[in-house]
């Protein structure tokens, strides 16, 4: 197994089933989202009144565009293969538009079953026409939501100690990490996304777990928590949680509508840092993020990242279910 293969942890997608959304008029009437060749452009599509995301687990394959679903996933066969194949863009009655990622399940040659991963929210009784197929974009863009990002006017804690907003961060510039001390950026991203669905920021409130001031991060950002008391029951102290998973509605929600502006940060290695005074990751090349960053940057650290021990903090969603899951992370990570 290589680097980039045992660096490669399961990642679990909300989708739904493709026979969830089906032509209500044109060509292809009736018939449930496909993949891309056999998709009609024009057909209007709408989602089923009863439709749920479901969870698709994945483990990272060989290419950026092929996995294998995951032992213990809600939706799949254990073991099967799962293509990354188009991208499709619908278009509402408003003339707003939508991304949609197509994923294909595979048993023994033959297609097992559709999945959709909308980029953003679909509503049901909408009519979404099909106006955009894309094949060679959906590496891209299922890169992009995977990219953990920091918002414009975040601060950054320096090696010095100094509080300083990312914008002004330039590569070379020494930030401090918790487990290798200050370490130089040696690249950084900006980009600017309409703040919709997976590329919504999720906003942890000032205060909430002990930061500065609001922290804006991408939804699949990981924040690590030192907890003094298990009260989680994650049976260690260590910590990593994705932002999504602490909605609640009031000290930490989505911040949807408008646009939002991203930077990414990359250093030799996948580094915790610090955030309005939480302790967040920074960008992590994988299989999954390498279609989204430049050659450059990739060659900036020489393929993907090595394993680090941190990696093995991540908390899964159940964990995370109780409703006062914050409440008991800012508790169990009290100083006093």
């Amino acid at each position: 197994m290589t680097q980039a293969q045992d660096i490669a942890a399961t990642q679990s997608l909300p989708v739904y089933r493709a026979s969830d959304f089906r032509v209500t008029d044109g060509v292809a009437e009736g018939e449930a989202m496909s993949f891309a060749d056999e998709l009609v452009m024009d057909d209007i599509y709408e989602l089923g009144r009863r439709a749920t995301r479901g969870r698709l687990s994945i483990v990272l394959g060989d290419g950026p565009r092929s996995f294998t679903v995951a032992q213990g996933s809600a939706l799949g066969k254990t073991g099967h293969s799962v293509y990354l194949d188009s991208c499709v863009t619908l278009m509402a009655p408003d003339s707003s538009t939508y991304e949609v990622l197509i994923l294909v399940e595979v048993e023994d040659g033959a297609v097992a079953d559709i999945y959709i991963l909308p980029l953003a929210s679909l509503e049901p009784d909408i009519e979404y026409r099909l106006v955009g197929i894309d094949r060679d974009a959906a590496g891209t863009r299922f890169a992009e939501v995977a990219c953990v990002s920091f918002s414009r006017g975040t601060h950054i804690t320096m090696a010095s100690g100094e509080q300083r907003p990312i914008e002004a961060l330039q590569v070379g510039d020494r930030v401090l990490t918790r487990d290798d001390g200050p370490q130089e950026i040696r690249w950084i991203g900006q980009t600017t996304l309409r703040a919709v669905g997976d590329f919504a920021p999720v906003v942890i409130r000032k205060g909430t777990l002990h930061n500065e001031n609001d922290l804006l991060l991408s939804p699949d950002h990981r924040i690590f928590v030192y907890q003094r008391e298990d009260k989680l029951g994650a049976g260690r102290s260590e910590v990593l949680v994705k932002v999504r998973h602490l909605v609640n509605g009031t000290s930490v929600v989505r911040q949807d509508g408008g646009f939002v502006d991203y930077f990414q940060l990359l250093f030799d290695e996948h580094q915790i840092i610090y955030a309005e005074g939480i302790a967040a990751e920074s960008l992590l090349i994988d299989q999954r993020t390498s279609p989204a960053l430049p050659d450059a940057a990739r060659s900036q650290v020489k393929g993907a990242h090595s394993r680090r021990a941190h990696a093995n903090y991540e908390v899964g969603a159940k964990l995370m279910e109780t409703p006062d899951a914050v409440d008991l992370l800012r508790r169990a990570s009290r100083s006093d």
